[in-house]
């Protein structure tokens, strides 16, 4: 019966539609005629007005209520008294009062709005498949079917602009979400697309140029209808406008017209978003217009020219139609910065850098680039709503710049004019010339104007942003030529230029500190101050080696730090964090500081001053920070300080024992055990610090140093590096690695046990005691190896008096713990001789047994025995003596 499912779906929406329209018409006569009962009712019922004099409040009431007393809440008027409601007719008949308001339930939803939408998809539906019939069925040719579309659509266009004048001129008030004259309007003109586009993809009726114009044509005149029926026909006709040159494909595309009919749609949109205040239409005119600047970015130079005039169009459209308080633009509150007109303004900027970055900085993309961020400042100027844009212009100018930077060939910088055609990486890339020329109106034009807005505006937030670009953009430009022409090496010029930009930010800062200051202006002060300081550590950098930028930067940490204490703004605090944060990510980049020329002298080489001074201006930094609480920035520059100390003394250590290499893969004993010591001993200085500071960075630092410190001495000293195991040198008889690799560390563990003891949990104490009790008892061992096996403790047998003296030096070294803890009272001590003995009795059962012989065994467990008795008698009669109970007193007389 039914050729495809469309027809069966067709004719099954159509059936469901004419029932629920005709539901919908008998709850719709019911509901009128309920409705006329109850005004009869309430008019009858309402009691004879007093006459007017008699109600002051309301003397003079309008006749007819405006448009804007229209839109108002529904239940404001539902509070009046019944007898104070407003009166027509000279006070004869009073008029009932309105309704509240009621939610729409699921009878009205369906009856006012579904039946509505249904029915316009049935209509356009019924189009299409009217179409799709007379094509199956040969009934009419391809002029009549396009000529009978156009009619359809026409007759849709009409009935939607007769429905709408119907509606106004009774003056019933249509539905938001089921408006049927816009319906219907939509239905008309989706019919005028289809058939425009049918008659030039489908028949070839038309031309490119033909169908391009008619269907811009047909997007305009929706977007006009817009004015007239609301948002839902605004989002289709931009939709179509935009959509309508992907329709279209030529041989030969036209850039120049794509771009006018771009900018023509462009200003329509953003026109009928400003009358009717529609933000979301402005939002999406700008995406789209935004993704029409990337197709045609990888064509050749020759198509620089219509992209810049689509990017420019649109900025100087949304400048003029979209920035509130701008020219026609919305009016906006006081210095107020706005969302929609920064983006707006933002989004067409980011357009003309994808411009610069794919025509390889050509000239004229360059020159484009720099007249939307000229204007950027003035429209932030005159317009406070598109102040956010400007940091938005700040970062992709310094984008341009770094892209230019890492991009480029050094070697091309000995031409004059720039690249060659065809030696080059591209014939289209800007000269030199022209980039330093852009870079200083760039750096002039944000400083100055930054500079002068600390006067011009009185809000904090509008200040900070132009003190804020004012700063960085100036600086990071340095930055990026002097990376683009001196290649990061030394040069006097950039830094005279740095020196010179110091003394302009310090000259601000001083006249804006002179004058009477305002709230709004610390911020801006504070930035100027920073920039100052930066500018001057560029200008070391510049003048010196490369290992000073890393110096200079740590440096500018500590002066922000020490303008925050004369200024406390939260953001000079932040500031002095970030710097740490970049010197931390420019020794990971390359932790010599200076590359080949870090030195092979001890100690005072590049690393020293690389580490020592950043080092240094950290921790001065953070006592400073400390001063005014304690939150994130100054817990990362105090984990700076802590970091850069580590590193210091650890990398110091590899290029002493390594020659100057830093990089040498594999560690020896010597090394370990310096790294060892050195991370005890900072973890000593931490646990007292923190118990000053009360840091938390101070304490997991100490704790990591710890930890650190265990693990080393776990897999390095006795089981990667140690003697024992593999061949290694351990020089002469008493001052020698194993004093450096053993007897020091378990010194220093024992110094950081009493340390921590009252102040951390017991375990964790105990747990570095035993640390120390194992690292000292290897010492001891090692030793005695060291004096029967030489050197290279590793070769050779163990002969019995070797075993035997293991034996007395783990007792001696057991009662000298035993001695100590009974003269110092301590417990610990003590426990750690029982151990030690235990250790010795278990070796004399387990090893000394089996292995000695004669003199040697019996010696062994004699010296044992002397010493178990004689410590098992210490302890009853010293430690634990007990009192003799008294003598009773005896009687008299006996």
């Amino acid at each position: 019966m039914f050729d495809s499912p469309f027809d069966f779906l067709a004719l099954l929406i159509a059936i469901v539609a004419l029932a629920i329209a005709r539901k919908a018409l008998n709850q719709a006569a019911s509901l009128r005629a309920r409705l006329d009962q109850i005004q009869a009712a309430s008019t009858a019922a309402s009691p004879a007005p007093p006459p007017l004099a008699a109600t002051p409040e309301f003397q003079q009431a309008p006749a007819t209520a405006s448009p804007s007393i229209a839109a108002e809440p529904m239940a404001e008027a539902a509070v009046l008294p019944a007898d104070e409601a407003p009166r027509e007719n000279g006070g004869e008949t009073a008029a009932p009062p309105p309704l509240p308001p009621e939610d729409a339930g699921f009878e009205e939803r369906l009856g006012t709005r579904w039946v509505v939408w249904i029915g316009g998809l049935a209509l356009a539906l019924g189009g299409f498949f009217m179409v799709r019939y007379s094509i199956e069925a040969g009934l009419l040719g391809p002029g009549v079917r396009v000529a009978l579309g156009a009619l359809f659509a026409l007759a849709l266009l009409g009935a939607g602009e007769w429905t709408r004048r119907i509606e106004h001129s009774s003056g019933i008030e249509s539905l938001p979400v089921a408006n049927i004259p816009a319906i219907l309007t939509a239905a008309g003109t989706a019919v005028a697309f289809a058939t425009v586009y049918a008659a030039y993809a489908l028949y070839g009726f038309l031309a490119p140029a033909s169908a391009f114009i008619l269907l811009g044509l047909v997007a305009l005149g929706t977007l006009a209808a817009a004015l007239l029926h609301g948002p839902a026909l605004a989002g289709l006709g931009v939709a179509a406008g935009f959509v309508t040159p992907l329709l279209v494909s030529s041989d030969t595309p036209d850039y120049w017209a794509l771009y006018i009919y771009l900018a023509i749609v462009t200003a329509a949109s953003f026109g009928l978003a400003r009358i009717r205040l529609w933000r979301w239409l402005a939002v999406t005119t700008i995406v789209f217009a935004l993704l029409w600047t990337a197709p045609c970015l990888p064509c050749g130079p020759s198509m620089i020219a219509p992209h810049l005039f689509h990017v420019i169009a649109g900025f100087i459209l949304a400048a003029l139609l979209v920035v509130s308080g701008f020219a026609f633009g919305p009016e906006a509150g006081t210095e107020q910065v706005e969302l929609i007109p920064s983006g707006a303004l933002a989004a067409y900027l980011l357009g003309a850098t994808a411009i610069v970055l794919a025509s390889h900085h050509a000239d004229a993309a360059m020159t484009g680039f720099a007249l939307l961020v000229i204007a950027t400042i003035a429209t932030a100027w005159r317009a406070p709503s598109a102040a956010g844009a400007l940091g938005a212009a700040a970062i992709l100018v310094f984008v341009v710049f770094a892209e230019w930077v890492v991009r480029s060939n050094p070697d091309l910088l000995v031409l004059p004019g720039g690249p060659i055609p065809g030696i080059g990486p591209a014939a289209t890339d800007g000269s030199v010339s022209l980039h330093l020329v852009t870079a200083a109106i760039f750096a002039i034009g944000f400083g100055v104007t930054g500079f002068l807005a600390q006067r011009r505006f009185s809000a904090a937030r509008l200040t900070t942003r132009w003190a804020a670009v004012a700063t960085f953009t100036p600086l990071a430009l340095l930055i990026a030529l002097y990376a683009r022409i001196a290649h990061l090496d030394r040069s006097i010029p950039f830094a005279i230029l740095a020196v010179l930009l110091a003394a302009a930010f310090g000259a601000a800062t001083e006249f804006l500190t002179r004058r009477e200051e305002r709230p709004a202006q610390s911020v801006g002060i504070a930035l100027f101050a920073t920039a100052t300081l930066g500018a001057l550590a560029l200008a070391l950098t510049f003048a010196l080696e490369k290992g000073w930028l890393s110096i200079a930067l740590a440096l500018t940490s500590a002066g922000a730090a020490w303008i925050s204490l004369r200024r406390p703004i939260p953001f000079l605090r932040a500031l002095a964090a970030i710097m740490a944060g970049i010197v931390t990510l420019r020794i990971g980049y390359e932790p010599r500081i200076a590359g080949d020329a870090v030195g092979t002298t001890p100690i005072f080489n590049w690393l020293l001053w690389g580490y020592g001074v950043p080092a240094a201006s950290f921790w001065v930094g953070s006592h400073l920070l400390r001063r005014r609480g304690d939150d994130a920035p100054l817990r990362a520059v105090e984990a700076a300080a802590i970091l850069f100390t580590v590193l210091l003394a650890f990398l110091e250590i590899r290029h002493v024992l390594n020659g100057g290499d830093i990089y040498r893969i594999e560690p020896h004993l010597g090394e370990i055990a310096l790294q060892v010591c050195t991370a005890l001993a900072m973890a000593i200085g931490l646990e007292r610090l923190r118990l000053r500071s009360g840091s938390i960075v101070h304490n997991v630092g100490a704790v990591l140093l710890t930890v650190f410190a265990g693990l080393a001495t776990i897999f390095g000293l006795m089981l990667l590096e140690t003697p024992i195991l593999w061949p290694i040198d351990v020089g002469g008889p008493v001052l020698n690695l194993l004093l450096l690799g053993y007897a020091l560390p378990a010194l220093l563990a024992l110094l950081l046990s009493y340390a921590v003891a009252g102040h951390r949990p017991a375990a964790y104490a105990n747990t570095v005691a035993a640390f120390a009790l194992v690292l000292a008892l290897a010492y001891v061992s090692f030793e005695i190896r060291r004096l029967y096996h030489g050197p290279v403790i590793s070769r050779g047998p163990t002969t019995g008096a070797e075993q035997y003296s293991y034996s007395i030096a783990w007792l001696l070294f057991g009662v000298l713990l035993l001695g100590i803890g009974m003269l110092a009272n301590s417990q610990r001590a003590r426990l750690a001789s029982a151990a030690v003995i235990a250790l010795t009795i278990a070796k004399a059962f387990l090893i000394d047994m089996s292995t000695l012989t004669g003199f040697y065994r019996a010696l062994s467990f004699m010296c044992l025995g002397v010493v178990l008795v004689a410590i098992g008698w210490i302890y009853r009669r010293v430690l634990f003596r007990r009192q003799a109970p008294p003598q009773p007193i005896a009687q008299q007389g006996e």
